[in-house]
């Protein structure tokens, strides 16, 4: 009746539900995979797609930041008005002065006449005089200068406050939203995602959009208001110069379009294998004990090297590209000059359409239009980069995810019974489409049963767990809860009514207590307390200093796999759950806490439906039903005498472990009933699983003694404490003095000869525009002049001076971009190598500390590196550029009038220490807003990197919201950071207006009184204020200055630190001969994090070669640790560890049984003299078991072999057992030995006591 009554319903349900019906439209994941992929390689993000995540408020300050760098923009164009009418004034006064010096001119009523020539000829030729009072008429341009100069100082704060505030706020959304969309998506997206990728650009890619939509696009509005004015006012005061030198502008438009296209193409290609490089970076600091462990440093540098060799090769195409066109559009420019003042000398004196003063104004303001076209296209790169970088985030964050974790929609039963059917289930996983995990698997869990799932590794049981808490849904068929298929349900809903203890617990970096509340968020302190009762874990916490306030550390690691496995348990267990699922909840348990937290899961069995998988059969012996799970197919079911009867393939297994089991029958023997004897079987023969040898190796060791040091209390007490608060004291706030530029250009010095030429280039580059300056103030200077062939031929002599200077700009910009682009990139990829190989080559104390987790380290990788060619690479060119600019500029100046040049250069110590406050604050800012995407970046990696128990116990929203707390962080940052530099900039784009007006009021003196020509006046100013510009433009590189001696002073912390254990040392014994004795004497040895806690208290233990060593102790005893010390991952506190060694290992999308043979095999395959073995076949089936011990056994011989275990029937053929409690051998000899004696050992054997 009731099956009739579940196919009724599940009927029902697909014919009003196509979208769940089973013909692999809806859940094809490779069709899925694919399409992505194709839109990936389709997709272009435009560049007001940048925008998409603007609020009105945002669209308002864009709009008003926008409107003060357009009004910002018109203040050049604007003053050239101003500047043509002062050029007319001064050749006037100029030809005047040069006629009255002509012997027998004098001036006769305002008229220039010969003293000796009639009437009608002076009336007829002569010139007008005095009307030009030359020092009144400067005070007047001088106002106006100093006027436009203040406009300019609001305007220009406003432009970058505004811009900057706005970048902020619209970057804190798009990382909110992102991370979002992540946590949103389902566990099959993640199976083909790496998240070192994911953390890479987090770290990376968001800022390069940051860049191309803050206060860059302030000053490409700038430019371009600029650019724009100068073409109008150009073809109002005269068409046809403008259109003779607009002539070239289509090729200067080419060259820009070819530079914004293929910068695209390149950062895209970039920054490709520079995330390719970080997934590996993430990879291996996230399993950084197993890779110490087989000594594979250098070959995991190697690795990481070849990805970044790909991204140093675009890069240099980049920079070469770049290069080669800025010069080109340099040379037109310049040959722009050549036509425009040939063809327009022509339009002054022989057609006399135009005045000097129109002519310059026309000139300067088409030739300044396409300056800033130049300028904004450096821009251009800046938005190319953000747009290449946005291509894979916004394909993230519009993908709608197949299975969403956070979705409102579907059903949520009042009532659950709690009976689960697979229907014809088949599944294979996104991430490996040809493989068959399920095969058309039908089964039913009845309400209120223990279900045990049996079989071999890699039947299916553990994915059809995942089916149930719908990580996956099925290829075809249908899973069902009470009739109801689970696609049709709430998901959020569907696993909060499930508990899950996995095989490899979890735990995340904050307190016990507020672990065990990740369970249920709104549980009080007395829920959490009862929780860790029923798991058997309160005795334990409450022996900790901090009790329930204890700090877990990264993934629970400094405390002992049991202890993390019963912290796990209890997280289940607050929530009451209707369902539980135990994925080998109890394998890492000694024998007493696994009796005991069995008792706990057997006092929730009624009224709840449990699943449980385990290989141990003997542990699922009492379940209600045991179904065998092969190839996928639940092949047969029953309860545990039903199954032996029928001799199939449960029958195979428990025969198979019996043989396994044999050790067993000797303590049966010892005095003991028939129910103990069972209860012993029971207990011994479930196997301890530590999570080390099935995840990762840098979780496993961290293991310390139960005892953990005080930490600062946390007021874990109050339901309402959130996740942040013990994020807050994970990390700590490091200070770093900004490292020394000096220091970091040593590290370029074998691309010195890069550096050398192309800081020649950027020299000549930086001398070309004093060089302009001084040709264009001759050029005006002709005009004055009284022959007119004479004026010809100074026009001529200067237009074939601008043409050379075109010719050699395209080949010097071309090797500044080459040699800078060659020299940057290799610096980036020697520091990121070099950074990560400092950081694989630190001991593993520095691991434990928490400011080095995996998160932190792959962020500083991503973006410290990058950021340190803010000081060298194509900065320095620029810089060079800059700096040469200034000197020759000053040169010239103080060539043609020192008075003048001193009272213009008296604002320079102004825009200097503009510039030192602009450094100093955003050195700091820097610093802390480094700071603070690291704790963010810590949140998203731990969220990530264990993203399937976040969505299993459903607490995504709770790392979002701990992320964006940390977010605002950054942002009140931002908006300090805004105030500072537009004061800054504003103050350097002012002072050139201010120091103008100076100029050209002392200038008018200078010319009335001491006869100083106008030519000289305008070769001072021009000169000075272009070496302003350059001031200014050095400035402008500060914030990216500021954050390259932060990251490089992050760098220079890890490269100078010298662990106390250097794995790349070549100092010390090699022996041919060696024979693999150990001998620990006396070890006494306490944790780097947890220093109060002596986990080793005079360890003394020997072993010979050829011997096997079993070390035994309840969970947390110090069992692990010396293996540790063996390993020498640490150094004895006290005491010696002496031998004549090494081993350890990982998977993904491996069964627990496929990685624990693989890992074997890979420490079999080294022929090592010195075997350890902890916990080796504990995640293995009964049949594996059986093969990788008789494996096992044989590579023993002639080896010396340690051996960890809980299950005794492993270890009790050892040649010496060594019984630890609290540090100490306490017992020592053979099995038979220890048990005559009746000690410890025996007791452990016969009851399971603990070790006291």
């Amino acid at each position: 009746m009731s099956d009739s009554v579940i196919l009724r319903s599940v009927k029902k349900f697909g014919e009003e539900n196509h979208a769940f019906e089973s013909d692999g439209s809806h859940n094809n994941d490779k069709k899925s995979r694919l399409q992505d992929k194709m839109k990936e390689g389709d997709i272009r993000v435009g560049f007001f797609e940048l925008f998409r995540f603007s609020s009105s408020k945002d669209i308002w300050l864009m709009l008003m930041g926008g409107v003060c760098a357009l009004l910002h923009g018109m203040a050049q164009p604007g003053i050239l008005i101003i500047f043509g009418i002062m050029t007319d004034i001064f050749i006037k006064y100029d030809i005047e002065r040069q006629e009255l010096e002509i012997p027998g001119k004098a001036c006769v009523n305002n008229t220039i006449v010969w003293i000796n020539s009639s009437f009608h000829q002076n009336m007829t030729n002569g010139t007008v005089c005095g009307l030009v009072d030359i020092e009144s008429e400067m005070i007047k341009f001088s106002g106006i200068y100093a006027g436009v100069g203040m406009t300019v100082l609001i305007l220009g704060y406003f432009q970058i406050r505004l811009w900057v505030i706005t970048g902020a706020r619209q970057i804190r959304r798009m990382r909110k939203i992102y991370f979002r969309r992540i946590m949103r998506m389902e566990i099959g997206w993640f199976d083909c995602t790496s998240v070192g990728e994911l953390n890479s650009r987090f770290a990376d890619d968001i800022e390069k959009i940051n860049d191309a939509i803050a206060d860059q696009l302030a000053h490409f509005l700038q430019r371009m208001s600029t650019a724009m004015c100068g073409l109008l006012l150009g073809f109002y005061r005269g068409w046809k110069l403008t259109l003779v030198i607009l002539a070239v502008s289509p090729l200067i438009g080419i060259g820009a379009a070819v530079i914004g296209l293929s910068i695209a193409k390149f950062t895209e290609l970039e920054l490709k294998a520079y995330a390719k490089a970080g997934s590996i970076a993430d990879e291996v600091l996230s399993s950084i004990r197993t890779v110490a462990a087989f000594g594979g440093e250098n070959k995991e540098v190697e690795r990481y090297e070849k990805n970044l060799v790909f991204a140093q090769r675009w890069g240099i195409w980049k920079g070469m590209v770049m290069g080669f066109f800025t010069g080109y559009m340099w040379c037109l420019i310049f040959f722009c000059y050549a036509l425009a003042f040939w063809y327009g000398s022509t339009l002054v004196l022989d057609e006399e359409e135009y005045t000097p003063g129109t002519l310059v104004q026309i000139f300067l303001c088409v030739i300044l239009a396409a300056m800033n076209i130049g300028h904004a296209s450096s821009c251009l790169e800046i938005f190319s980069t953000g747009c290449s970088a946005a291509t894979n985030i916004f394909q993230t964050i519009d993908r709608q995810p197949v299975i969403d974790c956070m979705s409102g929609d579907g059903y949520k039963l009042d009532r659950i019974k709690g009976e689960i059917e697979f229907h014809n289930v088949t599944f294979h996983y996104p991430s490996r489409p040809d493989v068959k995990i399920l095969d058309n698997l039908s089964m039913v869990i009845k309400p209120g049963e223990t279900t045990a799932l049996v079989g071999s590794s890699g039947a299916g049981k553990s994915t059809a767990l995942q089916l149930i808490q719908r990580f996956y849904d099925p290829c075809e068929g249908m899973v069902t809860l009470d009739g109801h298929d689970i696609r049709s349900l709430n998901i959020r809903w569907l696993r909060d009514q499930i508990g899950i203890v996995e095989q490899e617990p979890v735990l995340f970096s904050t307190t016990i207590a507020e672990n065990i509340r990740f369970g249920r968020e709104d549980a009080t302190m007395e829920d959490i307390v009862q929780a860790a009762k029923d798991a058997n874990a309160y005795n334990f916490i409450m022996a900790l200093p901090q009790q329930f306030d204890t700090l877990v550390g990264e993934g629970g690691g400094q405390m002992s796999g049991g202890q993390k496995q019963r912290v796990a348990i209890a997280r289940a267990l607050i929530r009451n759950p209707k369902i539980l699922l135990l994925d080998m909840a109890t394998s890492a348990l000694d024998n007493e806490s696994e009796a005991r937290v069995q008792e706990a899961l057997n006092k929730i069995q009624h009224g709840h439906t449990i699943i449980s998988v385990a290989h141990r059969l003997s542990t699922v012996r009492a379940a209600d039903v045991i179904i065998g799970f092969e190839h996928g197919v639940a092949v047969e079911r029953g309860t545990h005498e039903e199954l032996l009867e029928r001799k199939g393939v449960y029958f195979m297994l428990v025969t198979l472990q019996s043989q396994g089991d044999n050790a067993h029958k000797e303590t049966s023997i010892m005095g003991k009933d028939a129910t103990e004897g069972g209860t012993l079987e029971r207990t011994f023969s479930r196997g301890s699983y530590r999570d080390s040898l099935r995840a990762s190796i840098r979780q496993r060791s961290k293991s310390q003694l139960s005892l953990l040091t005080h930490d600062p209390p946390l007021a874990v007490a109050d339901h309402k404490s959130s996740y942040k608060d013990s994020k807050d004291n994970d990390v700590l706030v490091e200070e770093v003095e900004p490292a020394p530029v000096r220091r970091i250009l040593k590290y370029n010095i074998p691309e010195w000869h890069y550096i050398l030429v192309g800081s020649l280039s950027a020299a000549i580059n930086g001398a070309v525009t004093p060089i302009y300056s001084l040709l264009f103030s001759q050029l005006l200077g002709t005009f004055s002049l009284l022959d007119k062939e004479q004026q010809r031929s100074e026009i001529h002599s200067m237009c074939l001076f601008f043409v050379i200077l075109g010719c050699v700009s395209i080949f010097t910009q071309f090797l500044q971009g080459y040699t800078f682009a060659k020299s940057g990139e290799l610096l980036t990829k020697r520091l990121r190598k070099f950074g990560f190989k400092a950081m694989l080559g630190q001991d593993i104390g520095w691991f434990d500390d928490l400011r080095n987790n995996p998160g932190v380290l792959t962020t500083r990788l991503a973006t410290d590196a990058s950021q340190v060619q803010g000081a060298t690479g194509s900065q320095v060119g620029m810089m060079v550029n800059s700096f040469t600019n200034i000197i020759a500029a000053l040169l010239i100046a103080f060539f043609f009038s020192w008075k003048l040049s001193l009272i213009i250069t008296i604002f320079f110590p102004f825009l200097a220490l503009s510039g030192a406050v602009q450094t100093k604050m955003l050195t700091g800012f820097a610093s802390q807003d480094k700071q603070a995407l690291e704790k963010a970046g810590q949140i998203t990696s731990e969220a990530l990197s264990n993203i399937r128990t976040v969505a299993g116990i459903g607490v995504e929203g709770r790392f979002i919201k701990a992320f964006e707390v940390e977010l605002q962080t950054s942002y009140k940052t931002a908006v300090r950071k805004a105030n500072i530099y537009g004061l800054c900039f504003a103050f350097s784009q002012g002072i050139a207006f201010l120091a103008n007006s100076a100029a050209y009021r002392y200038g008018g003196y200078l010319i009335a009184y001491e006869g100083l020509g106008f030519s000289h006046v305008f070769r001072v100013v021009s000169s000075v204020a272009l070496s302003a510009t350059a001031v200014g433009r050095t400035f402008s590189y500060t914030p990216s200055y500021a954050k390259a001696k932060i990251s490089a002073a992050r760098f220079f912390q890890l490269l100078d630190r010298k662990p106390p254990i250097n794995v790349y040392s070549e100092a010390g014994e090699k022996w041919d001969n060696f024979q693999g004795k150990i001998d620990f004497i006396d070890c006494k040895f306490t944790y780097p994090s947890r220093p109060d806690i002596q986990v080793l208290n005079g360890l003394s233990v020997s072993v010979n070669p050829g011997q096997t060593l079993a070390f035994v102790g309840s969970s947390g005893c110090g069992k692990s640790t010396s293996i540790q010390l063996l390993e020498r991952f640490y150094d004895p506190d006290q005491g010696t560890v002496k031998y004549e060694t090494n081993v350890g290992i990982q998977g993904s999308q491996l069964s627990r049984g496929e990685k624990q043979r693989i890992a074997i095999a890979r420490a079999i395959v080294r022929d090592p003299k010195i075997l350890l073995l902890d916990e080796a076949t504990s995640a293995l089936d009964t049949e594996s078991e059986k093969t990788v011990q008789t494996a096992l056994d044989k590579a023993r011989e002639g080896r010396t072999c340690i051996v960890i275990a809980h299950r005794l029937s492993t270890i009790q053929n050892s040649d010496i057992i060594a019984v630890v409690s609290q540090g100490v051998v306490i017992e020592k000899g053979t099995h038979e030995k220890l048990m005559a004696q009746k000690g410890a050992y025996y007791k452990l054997v016969i009851t399971g006591a603990p070790i006291s």
